[in-house]
C-alpha cells in the first residue's frame, strides 16, 4: 500500500530502507515501460489507471549526470572517435588524418591515411598488431597498422579496398577480426576479408605513371577486391554493422534496414520505414537500433519474424550517431546535431525523455560517440574531441 502522492524521491527512500543499503542510492522507477517523472497519482491520471489498482513497479539504479573530463579542439571536424585502446583516444578527421591523444590530453601521434575526409573507422579486433580500418570520401577504405603508443614508429598502409564509385560512408569489423563491411553512397555494401594479399587483386588505373609507381611500390598498400558485393539498397547506404553472431546489417537513405545472407550474397530480410532515411545503426544479438533524419532512434526486435519498432527515442535535433554501454545492455548513448549527448534506458518504451543529458558544445554538431567499459565517453564533431565520464551501473 503506497500513497499515490509519492513520487520518485519517496519511492527511492523506500527501496533504500527495504534493501538496508549502507549508503543512499538514487533509483528510478518503471511502470508499464514508462519511467516515472511525476507523482503516482499524476501517472495514473495520465494513463487511465485507477488509484486502487495493483501496479507492478520496477526499480532501476539512476544514471548520475555525466562529468566533463577534457575538451581537445581540432583544426578539422572529427568524424569518428574511439576510446577502446588502452590509455589513449583515437580520432579521425575531415583532413584525412588519424590522431592519438593520451589521458593527459597531449597529442602523441598522427598520420595521414586518406586524401579526403575520413568518414568512419574501426579497430580490427583479435590481431597481434594494432590495425585500423578506415573509410573515406576518396572512394576507398584502407587497412593501416598503427602504433599510437609509440610516436617513433611510423604507420604502415597494408591494403586499400577498391569497389565503390562514390564516398565510402561507414566501415565495421566482425568480432573475430576476420571480415569487414563497407557502406557507400553508390548503394553497395562490400564484404571484405582482413587478410593482406601478397599481390594486388585490383589493377591500378592505366593513368598512373610507371616511374611514380616504382618509386612508391615499397610503401604502397596492396589493392584488395571484395569477397562479396551486396546489392539491394536503392539509395545511399549510410551504416553497416555485424551483430554479435556475425550476421551482417545495413541501413540507408532508402528508408530500409537490411540483413544479409553472407553465404549466398543476398538480402535476407528488409525492414521498410516510410520516409525515414537512416544515418547510423548498432546491432546486438536481439535488436537493431537505427538513427534517422526524422529525429528519432528506433529499436527493432530481431527475434520477431516481422520486426516492428519496439522503442522509439525522440530527439529535438537529428541524432547522428549512437553507442551502446558495454556493461549495461539497457543503456544507449546518442549524439545529435544540437551538440547534446543523451543517455537512454531501453527498458522504457515511452522514451521522449532521456535518463541523462549533457551539452557537449553550443551549436556544434556531434558526429561520433564511443562508450568504453568503465564509463569513459568520447565524443567527436565540429568542436573536436570531448571526453566525459558517464557513471555506469549494472542494474
Amino acid at each position: 500500500m503506497i500513497p499515490t502522492a509519492w513520487s520518485r524521491y519517496q519511492l527511492s527512500q523506500l527501496v533504500n530502507k527495504a534493501l538496508s543499503l549502507p549508503k543512499p542510492v538514487p533509483f528510478d522507477f518503471l511502470l508499464r515501460g514508462d519511467i516515472l517523472r511525476s507523482s503516482l497519482a499524476d501517472w495514473c491520471t495520465q494513463n487511465g489507471v485507477g488509484e486502487e489498482e495493483t501496479l507492478e513497479i520496477e526499480y532501476i539504479e539512476s544514471v548520475l549526470p555525466p562529468q566533463k573530463m577534457a575538451d581537445l579542439p581540432h583544426d578539422e571536424w572529427v568524424s569518428a572517435v574511439s576510446c577502446q585502446l588502452d590509455r589513449c583516444f583515437l580520432t579521425a578527421s575531415y583532413d584525412g588524418q588519424l590522431r592519438a591523444f593520451d589521458y593527459s590530453q597531449k597529442q602523441t601521434w598522427s598520420t595521414p591515411v586518406h586524401r579526403a575526409a575520413i568518414t568512419s573507422f574501426c579497430i580490427v579486433p583479435n590481431v597481434e598488431a594494432c590495425i585500423v580500418a578506415t573509410a573515406s570520401h576518396d572512394l576507398t577504405a584502407q587497412l593501416t597498422r598503427i602504433s599510437p603508443e609509440d610516436s617513433s614508429q611510423a604507420s604502415k598502409p597494408l591494403a586499400s579496398l577498391h569497389l565503390h564509385t562514390e564516398p565510402v560512408s561507414a566501415i565495421s569489423a566482425n568480432a573475430a577480426g576476420s571480415q569487414l563491411l563497407t557502406a557507400s553512397w553508390d548503394g553497395l555494401v562490400g564484404l571484405w576479408s582482413t587478410e593482406i594479399p601478397d599481390e594486388d587483386e585490383v589493377a591500378e588505373p592505366a593513368t598512373v605513371e610507371r616511374k611514380k609507381r616504382r618509386k612508391v611500390e615499397e610503401n604502397r598498400p596492396k589493392r584488395k577486391a571484395p569477397s562479396l558485393v551486396l546489392k539491394s539498397h536503392t539509395g545511399r547506404v549510410s551504416g553497416v554493422s555485424f551483430s554479435d553472431g556475425d550476421e551482417a546489417y545495413s541501413c540507408g537513405f532508402d528508408s530500409t534496414l537490411r540483413s544479409w545472407d553472407l553465404e549466398h550474397g543476398v538480402c535476407a530480410t528488409t525492414i521498410t520505414c516510410s520516409e525515414r532515411p537512416f544515418l547510423a545503426l548498432s546491432v546486438s544479438a536481439a535488436a537493431v537500433l537505427a538513427s534517422s533524419t526524422d529525429r528519432t532512434v528506433t529499436q527493432y526486435d530481431l527475434r520477431d519474424p516481422s520486426p516492428n519498432a519496439s522503442v522509439t527515442m525522440i530527439h529535438p535535433a537529428t541524432p547522428s550517431c549512437l553507442a551502446r554501454a558495454q556493461t549495461n545492455s539497457h543503456h544507449l548513448l546518442t549524439g545529435a546535431y544540437d551538440g547534446v549527448a543523451r543517455i537512454w534506458d531501453l527498458r522504457s518504451v515511452k522514451t521522449t525523455t532521456p535518463v541523462a543529458t549533457f551539452k557537449v558544445w553550443d551549436e556544434k554538431k556531434i558526429l561520433s560517440v564511443d562508450w568504453r567499459a568503465g564509463g569513459t565517453v568520447a565524443i567527436g564533431g565540429e568542436g573536436g574531441l570531448g571526453v566525459w565520464k558517464a557513471w555506469e551501473n549494472n542494474t
